[in-house]
């Protein structure tokens, strides 16, 4: 892992391009509706369930890190939309597109509230997790 000096965020490869800067989750949150407050902690705390991760804050999103990046947030101002890095095409009602970049599928999912995150997302979480993690392919 490299760490940028500037901002302190790591990547998997050195100088990768970001944008460099230091931003706090709670930014994300200004003017938001308390319910997707909640529906962000609830997916935080999936993302956590998996093991030893990584959540800060970009500019535009929130990111979710092991050994690279394998899920995200951004908030909108009634929704919470959430990505995961998945080998393979997934289902969920959530679920709004999918982006397909070279061998691997970003999953993009739209939530309203915390019930929404439901245990075969966090199903989903966990396999995005384990495909990311050298440790937990070992």
């Amino acid at each position: 892992m490299w760490k940028c000096p500037e901002c302190g965020h790591r990547f998997a490869s050195r100088n990768l391009s970001h944008s460099c800067g230091r931003y706090r989750i709670a930014d994300h949150f200004h003017g938001v509706a308390p319910v997707i407050q909640r529906t962000y902690r609830r997916f935080a705390q999936v993302i956590r369930s998996c093991g030893d991760v990584t959540i800060y804050a970009q500019k535009t999103r929130i990111v979710c890190m092991v050994d690279v990046r394998f899920a995200s947030a951004i908030v909108r101002k009634n929704s919470l939309e959430c990505g995961l890095w998945l080998d393979r095409r997934a289902a969920h009602p959530a679920l709004v597109r999918i982006e397909e970049l070279n061998r691997a599928m970003y999953h993009y999912f739209r939530f309203n509230e915390p019930s929404q995150i439901d245990s075969e997302f966090e199903r989903l979480v966990q396999e995005a997790y384990a495909a990311h993690s050298r440790a937990a392919r070992r």
